[in-house]
C-alpha cells in the first residue's frame, strides 16, 4: 500500500480509542514529532477523542511545560505511560502523583529494545538490564503508583540465571520523525541531531498490524539516496509535512549537531563544588577509554578531560546513539556538536550491554550503605532513569558524582537506605562490576565489606565534617588526602 500524505489533523484522526502510541523524541525537542503531537491534544480538547491512550516513550520529552508530552497530559486522554525519563513533563508527574494514570518507569534502553523485539514479533525483551533494581518486579516491577496495578516485567530463570523479561506489546501507532519524504515515503534523518529509536518504532507498529505516521520538514519531489534512507517507505503508512519543524527547541538548524563540524569544547567550571567533583570523577577515567557521562554536575567530566587536554584520547559515547564531539548540556543533553558517528539508539544500548564502556560519570541524589543509588524517585514524585540502568549496570566502573549533602546542609543525600534503588551495589559486587562515589568533601568506594570511605577534603575531619552527615557510617581504614 503507498504511502498516504495527509495534514496533522487528518492523521491523528486514525488514533483510535484505547490505542498504545509509541513516541519518538529526545529532551530539548530532538526528533519530537511536535506537530502530530499537538494534533492529538487539539483533537482531544475540541471532541472528547482519542480517549484511553497508552503511550510509550524511552526518552524525556518537553520544556518542562507545554510541549511534547505535557501535551498530551490531560485525564481521559491518557490512561497508562511507559515512559523512561519524565523531568520534561512536570504535567504528566502531577497526574501520575494524583493516581489518574498508570504511571509505569523503565530503563530507557529497556523501553527502545522492547520495540525492537516487538517488531520482530519475537516474544518480549530478556536482558539482565535492570535486575535489583526498581524494574525488577521483586522491587516493584517499574510500577510507579497504585493505579499501575498490571505486572508488565517478570522474573524468569535460563540455564540457572536470572533475567527480567520485558513483556510485548501490542504497538498500534507509532508517532515519528525524519527531515524529509520522497516520493515513495523513504524517510530521512539528515538534518535530524539523532535518530534514537524511530526504526524500532516503526517496526513495532507495523509487526503490530498498527499505524506508522512520520512527521517531516519537506516533501521531496526525487528519491532519496538509499544511503540516506533510516525508515523505508515500507513501514511507513502516513507522511505528515511540518514546514515549521525545528530541529531543536533552541533552533530551527544548527549544522553542528548533524554534521561533522563541532568545535571544541569551552570549559565551564565556574562553580567551585561542581568543578571540585568533575575534576576528582575525572580522574577516574583512563587514557583510551570508552566514557558515557551523564546529566548535570556528571557531565563536566568533560569540560575537565578538555581543560586538561586528554578529551581526544577518550571517546565518548551518548544512549542517544553519538559518539565524541562536544555534548549539549542543559535542556539538549543528550546531543552532540561534531559527533564522529551516529546510530539508532537501540544499537547504542546493544553495545552497552555487550560490554562497550569501560567508565561512566552519572549522578547520584541518595547513596547507602551497600553502595546502592537512586535517581529515580524524589519520594512520591517520579524522575524515571532514562538510560542510567543501561550505562551504570553494563559499564566495568561506574562513578557517581553528587554533593554531599543538599539544600545547604539541610538534607542528607547518604542514608540507611535509599528511596528506591537505580543502581544496585550488591548486584555489582557480585558481578565484579567497580563502583566509586565522588562528593565535594569525600571519595567512597564499593568493597566486599561494604562503602568505604577512601578519601577526604583538605582541611575537613571525619568526626566532624563527614560522619554527622551521614545516614550509616562508612569503613574507615587508610583514609587519604583527596585528590
Amino acid at each position: 500500500m503507498p504511502t498516504e500524505v495527509m495534514t496533522a489533523a487528518e492523521a491523528v484522526a486514525r488514533i483510535p480509542d484505547g490505542a498504545t502510541v509509541a513516541l519518538t523524541g529526545s529532551g530539548g525537542g530532538v526528533l519530537e514529532p511536535h506537530a502530530l503531537i499537538a494534533a492529538v491534544e487539539d483533537r482531544f480538547l475540541g471532541s472528547g477523542g482519542p480517549r484511553g491512550l497508552t503511550v510509550v516513550h524511552a526518552f524525556g520529552l518537553g520544556d518542562r511545560k507545554t510541549r511534547g508530552l505535557n501535551a498530551l497530559a490531560h485525564e481521559g486522554l491518557v490512561k497508562r505511560v511507559v515512559g523512561g525519563h519524565w523531568t520534561w513533563a512536570p504535567k504528566m508527574i502531577e497526574l501520575a502523583a494524583a493516581g489518574r494514570i498508570e504511571a509505569y518507569s523503565w530503563p530507557a534502553g529497556a523501553i527502545s529494545l522492547l520495540m525492537r523485539e516487538v517488531g520482530a514479533r519475537r516474544p518480549g525483551l530478556v536482558t539482565r538490564t535492570g535486575l535489583h533494581t526498581f524494574a525488577d518486579p521483586r522491587h516493584g516491577g517499574g510500577r510507579f503508583n497504585a493505579a499501575a496495578e498490571e505486572e508488565l516485567i517478570s522474573l524468569v530463570r535460563l540455564d540457572g540465571e536470572e533475567f527480567l523479561h520485558y513483556r510485548p506489546m501490542r504497538v498500534d501507532v507509532a508517532l515519528i520523525r525524519g527531515t524529509e519524504a520522497d516520493p515513495r515515503g523513504n524517510i530521512g534523518c539528515g538534518e535530524e541531531a539523532a535518530v534514537l529509536d524511530a526504526l524500532a518504532l516503526a517496526q513495532a507498529a507495523r509487526a503490530s498490524g498498527g499505524l506508522v505516521v512520520a512527521q517531516v520538514k519537506r516533501l521531496r519531489g526525487d528519491p532519496l539516496d538509499p544511503r540516506d534512507v533510516v525508515i523505508p517507505a515500507a513501514l511507513v503508512d502516513v507522511v505528515v509535512a511540518a514546514p515549521d519543524q525545528w530541529q531543536t527547541y533552541a533552533s530551527e538548524y544548527d549544522p553542528a549537531l548533524c554534521g561533522p563540524a563541532g568545535g571544541e569544547v569551552t570549559p565551564a567550571l565556574t562553580d567551585p563544588v561542581r568543578a571540585a567533583v568533575a575534576r576528582r570523577a575525572a580522574l577516574e577515567v583512563p587514557d583510551g577509554a570508552v566514557l558515557n557521562v551523564g546529566f548535570g554536575m556528571s557531565a563536566q567530566v568533560v569540560d575537565v578531560l578538555a581543560e586538561q587536554g586528554r578529551l581526544p584520547g577518550v571517546t565518548l559515547a551518548i544512549e542517544q546513539g553519538l559518539f565524541d564531539g562536544v555534548p549539549e548540556t542543559g535542556d539538549l543533553f543528550g546531543v552532540a556538536r561534531g559527533a564522529s558517528a551516529r546510530v539508532a539508539s537501540t544499537t547504542q544500548f546493544d553495545l552497552f550491554s555487550g560490554g562497550l564502556l569501560d567508565v561512566c560519570c552519572l549522578g547520584m541524589a541518595q547513596l547507602d550503605e551497600t553502595g546502592s543509588v537512586n535517581v529515580s524517585r524524589f519520594g512520591s514524585q517520579i524522575i524515571g532513569p532514562g538510560g542510567f540502568v543501561d550505562i551504570s549496570q553494563n559499564a566495568r566502573k561506574a562513578v557517581f558524582c553528587g554533593t554531599f549533602t543538599a539544600k545547604n546542609g539541610t538534607v542528607r543525600k547518604l542514608v540507611p537506605k535509599v528511596d528506591e534503588v537505580t543502581y544496585s551495589g550488591p548486584f555489582a559486587l557480585a558481578e565484579g562490576r567497580e563502583a566509586v562515589y565522588v562528593t565535594e568533601r569525600a571519595v567512597f568506594r564499593l568493597t566486599p565489606e561494604g562503602v568505604e570511605l577512601t578519601e577526604i577534603a583538605e582541611g575537613l575531619t571525619i568526626e566532624r565534617d563527614i560522619l554527622p552527615f551521614m545516614g550509616f557510617r562508612p569503613i574507615i581504614h587508610d583514609v587519604r588526602p583527596m585528590r
